[in-house]
């Protein structure tokens, strides 16, 4: 089996790899420049960080990336969204994910920049909405993803539905960590794979160790669904604030303000925070579902020989 070609508008990485962008602060420049640099495409997690970090981010990832492709991933639930897409914008990023939530805007802006914008799906009629406005592709994730989620259903299910309904290129999403999961998912008819757990476990990500560990620990029945202030359902490794969101007792940290709209359960900025830098049994460890099946760290250049040689051994 030949990997494909992905090509995003002009964009073409030199492997159909997409790193996916995580909040808050787990993928920034150190891990999307080398991802960048190795011939994927790397992507920063824009949403936490206020504009003026996101540029300095942008700026950091384009010198490590030696000329490779830098993406940023917007929530649109985010309160800033609008300022981080012009931000991203001015920065001249190469191009734009978006989700958890719809934004018709981003695509006049997107439109007028020459931006492009890949916004990710999780149904046929949300593929069908992004490419009518205007998506360059789009991303088509399951429910094995890890962090907030869309859908109950999986990627297996997901990518042949979105593939019948639009013709702009389509990225599978989900629980993707080995070349036998990108193999599996370019037979069905991806363009390319979009993946984030795996990049967690690689020595240019900048989560503290202790994130990193519970990641190396995690078995599969510790990867739960919880409840975000989001509104979405997410998924996470179980740890002593898991069970305390589980029985309501999480605790109440002051509001950041950081979403359009928030349950006030808990402070899932300040959750995320405290997980990233190693406080892991006072926040949310957000990962994929099968985070179980990765036992080692590895520089993001070993992560790509590995990756490929897996898939081309299927």
């Amino acid at each position: 089996m030949q990997l494909p070609v992905l090509q995003i508008a002009d964009l073409k990485p030199r492997y159909p790899i997409i790193q996916g962008g995580m909040a808050v602060r787990v993928s920034t420049a150190s891990l999307s420049g080398a991802v960048a640099k190795n011939g994927g495409i790397g992507t920063i997690g824009a949403t936490g960080l206020s504009p003026a970090e996101l540029a300095q981010e942008i700026q950091a990832a384009r010198k490590l990336a030696e000329g490779g492709i830098i993406g940023v991933n917007i929530m649109f639930a985010a309160r800033q969204f609008a300022e981080l897409v012009h931000t991203s914008i001015k920065e001249k990023i190469d191009l734009i994910f978006t989700g958890a939530g719809f934004s018709r805007d981003i695509f006049r802006w997107g439109m007028e920049s020459n931006t492009p914008i890949v916004p990710i799906v999780s149904s046929a009629k949300a593929a069908r909405l992004a490419e009518k406005s205007g998506a360059a592709a789009v991303v088509a994730e399951g429910f094995e993803a890890g962090g907030h989620l869309g859908t109950d259903r999986s990627i297996k299910e997901i990518l042949p539905e979105i593939l019948d309904t639009v013709k702009i290129p389509v990225i599978a999403a989900g629980g993707i960590v080995d070349g036998k999961d990108m193999a599996e998912m370019i037979n069905l008819g991806a363009s390319g794979v979009q993946m984030a757990t795996r990049f967690v476990l690689s020595e240019e990500c900048s989560v503290a160790d202790e994130f990193k560990q519970v990641y190396l620990q995690a078995k599969e029945e510790d990867v739960v669904i919880i409840k975000s202030p989001v509104g979405l359902p997410g998924r996470a490794i179980k740890n002593k604030f898991i069970k305390e969101i589980e029985e309501g007792n999480a605790p109440l940290d002051e509001c950041s303000a950081c979403l359009k709209d928030c349950s006030g359960d808990y402070c899932i900025m300040q959750a995320l925070i405290n997980a990233r830098n190693g406080l892991v049994n006072e926040g949310v460890v957000f990962s994929g579902k099968n985070v179980f099946k990765i036992k080692e760290i590895l520089p993001v250049a070993k992560i790509f020989e590995k990756l490929l040689a897996e898939f081309q051994a299927v």
